[in-house]
C-alpha cells in the first residue's frame, strides 16, 4: 500500500492531491477501516524514506499532500517528454534514439498487480501511450531500412493485437522488404479473414492499398537507402559505452526484478560479462557467477542483466531457484512459470516435465533471450532451464562451483577496501563517512569486505544518524571472538546479524526467530501473528521494528496487505536461533496455529465465493482463528491472489510433517474454489495429488474422499474424463459409511461426467441419488448442482418444460441460500431453455444476469460460459457483429483456460453465426473444428449436433455428398 501511495503522488508530482483522493486511488471501492489513519502512516514512512534524497512530501491547505520532486525524474513524465521530443526531431536518426530512450524506461506493465479503478485507468492510458510509441519507433526504423530488425517484434505484436491494422501493415511492409513477399501476403489474408470473422468488416483503405501495391511490386515500397545510424552512447559511468537498445514490445517477457540501487565496484567482472555476452558465438552462452553467501552474486546478476538487456530483444526470464533453502524450486514449476510468461496459457502447458522442456526449447530456438537463474544448488536444478537458441544466454548464480556445468565461470570475491568504503559512502553520505574515516575503514575490514556485512552495518548507522561510526566499529571488532571455522564472509555476516539481534527487545528477537518457520520467500503480517499467538496489530508493530533495523525487508505491496521478506542469510541466522532457543513443542504448536489460521482464512474466502459444489466446511479442522479475518478478507479474491503461493507452501509444509494429515489435506481441498476461480490448474493438481498420497498413506479416508472429489472436478474441467470418473468412483468407495455429506458431491460429479459423455441413463441415476443425499445432508450447493444437472438432461432430450421447472427451483433455492454461483448457473440454464423455445430476448437477459454474477465473483470461466451463449443469441437476433465479437472473445478465453468442451461449443456457435449471414465456407471451417474436438472429448450427443451443422454448411456450399456423409455419421453418433 505504501508503494501505491507513492505512485499516486508521483503521477501528480508537484500538484496537490487531497487525502480523500489518495484513499480512493489506493484502495478503490474497498476502503479499509480507519483508511485515513492508515494513509497518514504510509505518508509518514514515505517522508522518512525520501528525506535522505532531499525529497519532501508537504501537507497543504485543505488536508492535501504534494510530492515536491522535479517532473523530469519521474519516469512517466520523462517518457512523455522524450515522446514529444521524438515527434519534433529533425531527423529519423535523432527520433530513433529518442524513442528508444523513452521506451527503455518501461519495465513491464504500468502499476502491475494493482487493481483499483484509478490505477486501472492510469494503466490503460499509459499502456496505450506505450503502444503508440512502439509503433512510432517502428515507422522510424522502417524509414531507416531496419526492416530485418523489426520483423520478430512485429510478429509478436501482431499476435497480441490481431485486429490492429497499423501493426498488421507494419509487419506486412517489413516482410516485403525482407524479400518474404509470400509471407507478407499470408499475413494480409489471415488479417482479412479474422476481421471478417470477428468484426464482420473488411480491411481499411490503407491496408488494402498496401496489399495492392505489394501485388503490383510497386517501387515506392522498396527500402530507402540510408547511411548507417550513429551509435547511441550511454550516460557516463556505465562501462558499456555503445549500445543499440531494442524496442520494448507486447508479450515480450521482462521478468528481471528491479536492479538493487547500491551496486558498487565489480568493473573487471562486468567487463568480462560484456565480452562473453557480446562476442560472436556458435551456441548459447552460459555465465556461472560463483562465490560465498552474501558476496553479491544476485546483485551482480541483476546489474549485468539490466545493463545488457538490449542485446536480448526477445526478452529476459528470471527465477530464484532457492537452491540452499528448505524448499528449492523444482524445474517443473519454474518451466511452468516461464512458459506462461512466453504466452502459453491454461491447459496448454504440458503436464509432464519432458513436455515442458521440449516446448520451452522450441519457443527459445532462434530467439535472443536472456535467462537469469539465481541461487542454484546443482547442475540438475538448472540443466532443463538452460536455453538452447544460439542467440540466447544464461546467467547462473551459485555458492557451488558446479564442476559438471559447461560455460564461463566468474568467481566473485570480497570487495576491496576502497570499494567497501564507497558502499558505506553511498549509504551514509560522504561527509559522515569521511569524518570518521578510521572507523569506516575498520567496519569494512572487520566485515571482511563482504557486501552484505557492510550493508547491514551501514543500514544500522543510516537508521540512527546520531550514532558515531566508531560505535558500530567497536561492536564488530568485539564480535571477532565468536568466529569459528566457517568461511570468513559467512562469519562476518553472522557477527553483524548477531550484533543487531542482541540489541533488539526480547519480543522482537522472538519474532525474528519465529519468522524462520514460515515457508516461502515472502509473507504477510497475519502469518506471523499466528506463529506468535498474537493480534494482527502486534505482529505489524514488531515487523516495523525489524524493518527499521533492516533484518526484514518490505517485499511488495499486495492488493490487501504489505508483504515482507528476509534475505537468505538473515533467514539462515533466524533458523539457527529458533532451533537453539525455541523448544520443539513450541515450534510445533506455532506451526499448528499457522496451519489453522491459513485453513480458517482460506475456508472463509472460499465460502464467500461459493463456486465449489462440495459444500463441506473445514471449520472443524481449524485450530487457531485470527480475530481480524473480516478485515483481511474484505476482498477474498484479491487476498487469495496475494497469498496463493504462501498457502500452497503452508499446506505442503504440513503434509511433509509428522502431525495429522487432516488439516493439511483440508487446506489443500479448501483451495479448490480459489484455484478454480483463478484457473490455477497446475497448482491445483500438484498440491492435491500430494494431499491424496498423504491421506491414503495415513489411512485418512475422510480426507481422501474430499481430495478425490476435488481432483475429479479438476480433471472434468480439463476434459480428462476417464481420470475424472476414476476419482469420483474412488471417492464413493472410500465414502461408504461416512454419511451423505461425503457421498453427495462425489455422486453429483460422477453424474456430470456421464452427462458430458452422453451417457444419460447413468447420469440421471447419479444426479437423482446426489440430490437425495444432498437434501438429507442439508448441502444446498450440491442439491442445486444435482437438480440443475437433471434439468440440463431434460433440456438436451427435448423436455423443455420439465427443464424450466428444475432450473426455476434451482434459482429459487440459490437465492434463498444466497448461493450466487448456483444462481448464475440456473440463469444460464434458463437462458438455454428460452433459446430452445425461440424466446431470444428472455434468453439474452438471463445470460447477461448470469455473466454479471460470475464476473462479480471473479469466476472467469463461468462468465465465459454465459458470454458465449449470449453471443449465440445476439447472432440469432440479427446483432451479428456484437454476437461474433462475444463469441470470438469466448473462444480465446476457453483456449486460455485449456477448456476443450467450451472451445468446441464456441466453435459450434460461430459456425451457426456464419450460416446465419450466408457464409457456408467459414461455417464449415468452424464446424469441422468443433467436430474434431467433440470426437477427441468423446461426447456423442454434441458430436451429432456439430455434424448436423457441418452437414448444413456442406449443403449451402454445394457439396451434397459431404453433407450426406456428415448426416450419416450424426445418426450413428446418436444411436451409439
Amino acid at each position: 500500500m505504501q508503494r501505491r501511495v507513492l505512485a499516486a503522488l508521483l503521477v501528480e508530482s508537484g500538484r496537490v492531491v487531497s487525502a480523500d483522493a489518495l484513499v480512493d486511488r489506493v484502495w478503490g471501492d474497498i476502503e479499509p477501516a480507519y483508511g485515513r489513519r492508515k494513509l497518514y502512516g504510509y505518508i509518514s514512512r514515505l517522508r522518512r524514506a525520501l528525506a535522505a534524497d532531499g525529497t519532501a512530501i508537504t501537507r497543504e491547505r485543505g488536508g492535501g499532500y504534494r510530492l515536491a520532486v522535479e517532473p523530469s525524474v519521474v519516469d512517466v513524465q520523462r517518457f512523455r517528454d522524450l515522446s514529444v521530443s521524438a515527434r519534433k526531431a529533425g531527423s529519423d536518426e535523432q527520433a530513433e534514439a529518442l524513442w528508444r530512450e523513452a521506451l527503455a524506461l518501461w519495465r513491464g506493465s504500468a502499476f502491475a498487480g494493482v487493481d483499483t479503478p484509478w490505477f486501472n485507468a492510469q494503466r490503460q492510458r499509459l499502456d496505450g501511450e506505450r503502444l503508440a510509441a512502439q509503433m512510432e519507433l517502428v515507422d522510424v526504423r522502417l524509414r531507416l531500412a531496419q526492416h530485418h530488425g523489426v520483423v520478430s517484434e512485429l510478429a509478436a505484436r501482431a499476435e497480441a493485437h490481431p485486429l490492429d491494422e497499423r501493426v498488421i501493415g507494419q509487419l506486412i511492409l517489413a516482410l516485403y522488404r525482407c524479400e518474404r513477399q509470400a509471407e507478407a501476403l499470408q499475413v494480409y489474408e489471415r488479417a482479412r479473414l479474422r476481421l471478417a470473422d470477428e468484426l464482420g468488416v473488411d480491411p481499411g483503405t490503407a491496408l488494402r492499398q498496401l496489399y495492392e501495391r505489394i501485388l503490383a511490386d510497386a517501387p515506392e515500397l522498396a527500402a530507402p537507402h540510408v547511411a548507417a545510424p550513429p551509435a547511441i552512447t550511454k550516460p557516463a559511468g556505465r562501462s558499456d559505452t555503445v549500445v543499440n537498445p531494442p524496442v520494448a514490445r507486447q508479450l515480450v517477457p521482462r521478468l528481471l526484478p528491479a536492479e538493487q540501487p547500491l551496486f558498487v565496484g565489480r568493473e573487471d567482472e562486468v567487463e568480462e560479462a560484456r565480452r562473453l555476452l557480446g562476442e560472436e558465438r556458435t551456441g548459447p552462452a552460459t555465465l556461472l557467477v560463483t562465490g560465498p553467501a552474501g558476496v553479491g552474486k544476485t546483485a551482480f546478476a541483476l546489474h549485468t542483466g539490466h545493463l545488457f538487456a538490449s542485446r536480448f530483444p526477445d526478452g529476459q526470464l528470471h527465477a530464484d531457484l532457492r537452491g540452499f533453502g528448505d524448499e528449492p524450486a523444482d524445474p517443473f514449476t519454474v518451466l511452468g512459470t516461464f512458459l506462461r510468461a512466453l504466452g502459453i496459457r491454461g491447459g496448454s502447458v504440458p503436464a509432464e516435465l519432458t513436455g515442458r522442456v521440449h516446448l520451452y526449447r522450441t519457443l527459445l530456438a532462434g530467439q535472443q533471450m536472456l535467462v537469469v537463474l539465481d541461487n542454484a544448488a546443482s547442475v540438475q536444478q538448472v540443466s532443463d532451464l538452460l536455453p538452447s537458441g544460439m542467440g540466447c544466454a544464461s546467467i547462473i548464480t551459485s555458492r557451488t562451483t558446479m564442476a559438471e556445468l559447461s560455460g564461463r565461470r566468474l568467481p566473485l570475491g570480497v570487495l576491496a577496501p576502497a570499494t567497501g568504503l564507497d558502499l558505506l559512502r553511498e549509504m551514509l553520505g560522504r561527509d559522515r563517512t569521511d569524518a570518521e574515516s578510521g572507523a569506516a575503514r575498520s567496519i569494512v575490514e572487520t566485515c571482511g569486505g563482504l557486501p552484505l556485512a557492510v550493508w547491514v552495518a551501514g543500514a544500522r548507522l543510516a537508521a540512527r544518524p546520531h550514532w558515531p561510526l566508531a560505535k558500530v566499529a567497536r561492536g564488530l571488532a568485539d564480535e571477532q571472538r565468536k568466529l569459528d571455522e566457517l568461511a570468513v564472509g559467512h562469519i562476518a555476516v553472522r557477527a553483524s546479524l548477531e550484533l543487531t539481534y542482541q540489541q533488539m527487545a526480547a519480543a522482537t528477537q522472538h519474532a525474528l526467530r519465529m519468522i524462520a518457520l514460515l515457508p516461502g520467500p515472502s509473507f504477510a503480517a497475519w502469518s506471523l501473528a499466528a506463529l506468535l499467538d498474537a493480534g494482527l496489530s502486534e505482529a505489524e508493530a514488531v515487523l516495523d521494528d525489524l524493518v527499521e533495523v533492516h533484518l526484514v525487508e518490505i517485499g511488495s505491496a499486495g492488493a490487501t496487505e504489505i508483504r515482507y521478506q528476509l534475505h537468505d542469510l538473515v533467514r539462515m541466522f533466524s533458523r539457527e536461533r529458533v532451533e537453539q532457543d525455541v523448544p520443539e513443542r513450541d515450534r510445533t504448536a506455532a506451526l499448528t496455529r499457522l496451519l489453522g489460521a491459513s485453513l480458517h482464512l482460506a475456508d472463509l474466502a472460499a465460502d464467500t465465493l461459493s463456486v465449489d459444489f462440495q459444500g463441506i466446511s473445514q471449520m472443524d479442522l481449524v485450530s487457531w482463528r485470527p480475530a481480524e479475518a473480516d478485515h483481511l478478507l474484505a476482498d477474498p479474491l484479491a487476498w487469495f491472489n496475494d497469498e496463493r503461493q504462501f498457502l500452497i507452501n503452508v499446506a505442503e509444509q504440513a503434509l511433509d510433517g509428522t502431525e495429522s494429515v487432516a488439516p493439511a489435506a483440508g487446506l489443500a481441498t479448501t483451495l479448490t474454489t480459489l484455484f478454480q476461480v483463478g484457473s490455477h490448474f497446475d497448482d491445483w493438481e500438484r498440491l492435491q495429488s500430494r494431499a491424496l498420497k498423504a491421506a491414503l498413506s495415513s489411512g485418512d479416508r475422510h480426507s481422501a474422499v474430499k481430495v478425490h472429489r476435488c481432483l475429479g472436478e479438476l480433471t472434468t474441467i480439463l476434459d480428462r474424463y476417464p481420470e475424472a470418473l476414476n476419482h469420483f468412483e474412488q471417492a464413493l468407495l472410500l465414502a461408504e459409511g461416512q454419511g451423505p455429506m461425503y457421498r453427495a458431491s462425489a455422486t453429483a460429479g460422477l453424474a456430470y461426467v456421464h452427462r458430458l459423455l452422453g451417457q444419460y441413463s447413468s447420469a440421471v441415476l447419479h444426479f437423482e441419488e446426489a440430490a437425495e443425499l444432498a437434501e438429507s445432508a442439508g448441502n444446498v450447493n450440491c442439491l442445486v448442482y444435482a437438480t440443475n444437472g437433471l434439468g440440463v438432461i431434460d433440456l438436451e432430450q427435448g423436455r423443455v418444460e420439465d427443464a424450466v421447472a428444475r432450473f426455476t427451483k434451482c434459482l429459487r433455492v440459490s437465492r434463498v441460500a444466497s448461493y450466487r454461483p448456483g444462481e448464475a448457473q440456473a440463469l444460464r440454464c434458463l437462458g438455454q431453455s428460452h433459446r430452445a423455445l425461440g424466446a431470444y430476448p428472455a434468453a439474452a437477459d438471463a445470460y447477461r444476469r448470469a455473466a454479471a454474477i460470475s464476473e462479480d465473483l471473479g469466476d472467469r470461466l463461468s462468465a465465459t460460459h454465459a458470454s458465449c451463449w449470449l453471443g449465440d443469441i445476439l447472432v440469432r437476433q440479427g446483432e451479428h457483429r456484437e454476437g461474433r465479437r462475444l463469441l470470438a472473445r469466448s473462444l480465446w478465453a476457453y483456449r486460455g483456460f485449456g477448456n476443450l468442451w467450451g472451445e468446441a461449443a464456441t466453435l459450434y456457435a460461430l459456425a451457426e453465426a456464419q450460416l446465419a449471414v450466408g457464409r457456408p465456407l467459414l461455417a464449415r471451417r468452424r464446424a469441422e473444428a468443433a467436430v474434431r474436438l467433440w470426437r477427441q472429448i468423446g461426447s456423442n450427443r454434441w458430436l451429432a449436433v456439430g455434424l448436423d451443422t457441418l452437414a448444413e454448411a456442406h449443403d449451402l456450399a454445394g457439396d451434397h455428398t459431404a453433407a450426406a456423409r456428415a448426416r450419416d455419421e450424426a445418426e450413428g453418433a446418436r444411436t451409439t
